[in-house]
C-alpha cells in the first residue's frame, strides 16, 4: 500500500532535449573556434564564437518558452560558456597574436600566455559568481561584463584586423594592443560595473518610433562593413558599464548633498 506514493515521489531521470541541444551547439561552435584558430583561420574562429553567442542566447529562451528549465541545464550552460567565451577567445587570441609578443628578445613572450590565462580565468570567475547570484541579482543588469560580450569584443577585434585592418593597422601591429584588450576584458568581467542585460527590455509591445530607423541604420551598417561595425558596437557596450556606474554614483552623491542641505547640515 505504501509503495505507490513512494514511487510517485521518485525524481524523474533524464534531461530536456531541446534547450540542451542549443547549449551543445554553442559548445561545438566554441570548440570549432579553437580548432580554426589553431589552423590559422582566424575569421572563421571569430565568426564561430558569435554563432556560439547566438545559440547561447537561444537556449535559455527556449527553456523558458517550453518550461524545460532545470538545474542540469544551468550548470551545463555555464560549462559551455566557459568553453565558448573563455577558452576559445583566449586561445584564438594567443595563436593569432599573443604567442608572437616579444620585445627585443627580452622574453616578453610570456606576457602572451599570461594575458590569455588571465582572460580565461576571469571568465571562469565571472560564471561562478553569476551562478551564485541567480535568483537574487537584479535581472535588469549584469554585475561585471557578461562573458559573451567580452568574447564579442575580443573576437570582433580579431575579425576587423584580419578582414581589412583597423585604422590602417594589421595583425603584426597589434602585438602590444592584444594583451591589453585581453586583460581589460577579463578584469571587466570580474568588476562591479553594471551593464544592461536587456532581459527586461522592452517593457511592452510598443517602442518609440525612433527605434525603427535606428535599427534599419544598424542593419545597413552591418551589411556594409560587418566586422568593424560589430567591433564598434562591442566597444560602446563595454564602455557603457563604467560610464553608467560612475554616473549613478555621481547621482547618489548629488541626492545625498541635497538631503544634507535640506536638513541644514554644513
Amino acid at each position: 500500500m505504501d509503495e505507490a506514493p513512494i514511487a510517485a515521489r521518485k525524481p524523474r531521470r533524464g534531461i530536456y532535449l531541446l534547450p540542451n541541444l542549443f547549449t551543445t551547439g554553442a559548445m561545438f561552435a566554441g570548440f570549432y573556434a579553437i580548432i580554426a584558430g589553431i589552423g590559422g583561420h582566424y575569421i572563421d574562429a571569430a565568426i564561430a564564437v558569435f554563432v556560439a553567442a547566438v545559440l547561447d542566447g537561444l537556449d535559455g529562451r527556449v527553456a523558458r518558452l517550453t518550461h524545460t528549465q532545470s538545474e542540469f541545464g544551468v550548470q551545463y550552460d555555464s560549462l559551455s560558456d566557459l568553453v565558448s567565451f573563455g577558452l576559445a577567445p583566449s586561445l584564438v587570441l594567443y595563436t593569432w597574436s599573443l604567442s608572437a609578443l616579444k620585445a627585443y628578445g627580452s622574453g616578453w613572450g610570456k606576457i602572451g600566455w599570461a594575458a590569455a590565462f588571465i582572460y580565461a580565468a576571469c571568465t571562469a570567475l565571472r560564471l561562478a559568481r553569476f551562478n551564485t547570484q541567480v535568483g537574487v541579482a537584479d535581472k535588469r543588469y549584469f554585475q561585471g561584463l557578461a562573458s559573451p560580450a567580452a568574447a564579442g569584443l575580443c573576437m570582433s577585434f580579431v575579425w576587423a584586423i584580419e578582414d581589412k585592418g583597423l585604422f590602417g593597422l594589421n595583425a603584426s601591429d597589434m602585438d602590444f594592443v592584444t594583451p591589453v584588450i585581453a586583460i581589460v576584458a577579463g578584469l571587466l568581467m570580474v568588476s562591479r560595473f553594471r551593464y544592461f542585460s536587456f532581459k527586461a527590455w522592452p517593457k511592452s509591445d510598443r517602442v518609440p518610433f525612433i527605434w525603427i530607423p535606428a535599427a534599419m541604420l544598424i542593419l545597413v551598417a552591418l551589411a556594409v562593413d560587418t566586422p568593424r561595425v560589430v567591433f564598434a558596437i562591442a566597444v560602446v557596450y563595454v564602455l557603457s558599464g563604467p560610464i553608467m556606474t560612475l554616473w549613478g554614483l555621481r547621482q547618489k552623491r548629488g541626492r545625498r548633498a541635497l538631503r544634507g542641505a535640506g536638513r541644514g547640515e554644513p
